[in-house]
């Protein structure tokens, strides 16, 4: 029997070099893709699910929305609503049931190349980006500064080599622009030159749509272009937590319907200040709170594509501070992909919203439990998935690298067991059983190995002498280098001179071109 250590190199064998680069190379099939098909983890019991239902119909209908813009009051009571005694605008089940019926189920999000593009509703899962951090953890101090407009540049440039990412909702802000139309312009300006997926923004102002969509129509090829395939949805919360219309949110949502902008309408509730401490109490309200933004849209436009975004948000009821990672917040957004799914509409929560500061064990742990938690729901859009830090006061350039590897292993396992009577192998076992003794030479192993096993490239798995004589790095190290290598080499630009030319004759942009 041989006593040759494992690890050790034979005479003639492939060099570790070699081994290293053979091992980098894409598997020939993706065994954890995106899209994925969800549903698998369900909060709530049925009974649980139709007790939050009824009462979040209960509060549109008896309790209604405060607030509401007088142009949405004419337009909600033309379409069945009501203002009850206390002057709320009031939505009775069948009016909500109604629209409900007939919302839009699904559409696309297109990228600007064909690859990007996915499809929004049913059940598939995509896990992409969101937030609004204002500091970015710096490469070289690892300590948080504000962020700039270079770091949201970067950040786009970055995602685009990751392809777990599936979209880019801006993380951060560029807090050296000090005009809101300036930072409006050259968030989109940014975004569009660093990637050609699917991106999404927010818009300041309703007066900001027009001019940032015919910088889209530019692009398209167009006036119009934009709204056949939008690349770009707009995040917006025209709900204000408990239960009230936002003015400025709602105008931005007419213009964007306007111009063919899909919509990520966000409610995003805090457990115990803007809605009840209770689990249930919380995901009837905000559930409630996210119907009467789907009512707010399909009263202007019916079947207009939404993403019914409902993100419970948990505070720590010791000090009030927002608590992005844990157990309670996985479950809420789990749960609220739950009812977002029962009614059949395009779903997006949010998850991997860690406390931590730096890339460190607490950032793994929150980041893999409400991510996988939101996965294995059966959110078609997951949002805040990859780079955020510091309860989204923060966003990482080494997190997004490894949020991208993690969210390979969440794929995997929303993907599941495919059993067949081929994968199931008896006539292999019998033959190894009663063989060789093992099943290092089968070929079922080989093409299991290709198909049902994903090889992650941060994660180390290399034995302690090997792991120390390589340098003892620990992932944030290895993310860092990584993270430094790929904006070193990674400098696309999807607008091309004249575009861009054409774009910085007519507006301020900041970025150094």
């Amino acid at each position: 029997m041989s006593t040759r250590r494992p690890g050790r190199r034979r005479k003639g064998s492939i060099s570790r070099e070699a081994l290293k680069a053979k091992r980098a190379k894409p598997p020939v099939v993706n065994p954890a893709p995106p899209g994925a098909i969800g549903g698998q983890y369900k909060p709530l019991s049925d009974s649980q699910l139709r007790a939050v239902t009824d009462t979040a119909f209960r509060m549109l209908a008896e309790l209604g929305m405060g607030d509401a813009p007088p142009q949405l009051v004419d337009q909600a009571v033309s379409c069945g609503a009501s203002i009850n005694e206390m002057g709320r605008l009031c939505f009775s089940r069948s009016m909500v049931e109604g629209i409900i019926d007939k919302s839009c189920r699904k559409f696309y999000l297109h990228g600007r190349a064909d690859q990007h593009t996915i499809e929004v509703g049913g059940d598939r899962v995509y896990f992409g980006t969101g937030g609004a951090a204002v500091q970015t953890l710096d490469l070289d101090s690892h300590l948080y500064r504000s962020s700039t407009l270079s770091d949201l540049f970067d950040f786009t440039r970055l995602i685009d080599t990751l392809p777990n990412v599936s979209w880019f909702t801006r993380c951060c802000i560029a807090t050296d622009v000090a005009d809101n139309f300036d930072l409006d312009i050259n968030t989109a300006y940014c975004l569009l030159k660093g990637t050609q997926k699917p991106v999404g923004m927010s818009f300041t102002l309703a007066e900001h749509v027009d001019p940032v969509v015919d910088l889209f129509d530019q692009l398209a090829g167009g006036t119009g272009k934009f709204a056949e395939k939008p690349f770009c949805k707009a995040h917006i919360s025209p709900v204000i937590s408990p239960m009230r219309y936002g003015e400025d949110a709602f105008e931005v949502a007419l213009k964007c319907i306007e111009r063919g902008v899909p919509i990520n309408n966000i409610v995003a509730a805090m457990s115990g200040a803007t809605s009840p401490a209770t689990i249930d109490g919380m995901l009837a309200a905000s559930f409630a709170e996210t119907l009467a933004a789907l009512v707010m849209v399909n009263v202007f436009s019916p079947g207009y594509p939404m993403i019914f975004s409902n993100w419970p948000f948990v505070i720590d009821l010791r000090t009030g501070a927002f608590s992005g990672g844990g157990g309670e917040i996985a479950l809420l957004n789990a749960a609220s992909a739950q009812l977002a799914n029962s009614i059949g509409v395009p779903s997006g929560v949010a998850s991997s919203m860690s406390d931590a500061k730096a890339v460190d064990a607490q950032m793994g742990m929150e980041k893999s439990l409400s991510a996988l938690a939101c996965g294995l729901s059966g959110a078609n859009m997951v949002y805040e998935s990859s780079g955020m830090m510091a309860s989204l006061l923060g966003a990482s350039f080494e997190a997004f690298l490894i949020d991208n590897e993690m969210l390979s292993h969440i794929y995997r396992m929303i993907r599941g067991v495919e059993v067949t009577e081929p994968t199931l192998a008896f006539e292999t076992m019998k033959n190894v059983i009663c063989g060789a003794g093992h099943f290092i030479g089968e070929p079922e192993t080989m093409q299991s190995m290709e198909r049902d096993y994903y090889y992650p490239s941060l994660s180390d798995r290399v034995e302690p002498d090997t792991w120390g004589r390589e340098g003892a790095q620990d992932m944030w190290q290895v993310a860092n280098s990584r993270a430094r290598s790929v904006l070193a080499d990674h400098n696309p630009d999807y607008l091309g001179s004249q575009i861009d030319g054409k774009i910085r004759n007519r507006h301020r942009i900041l970025l150094d071109s």
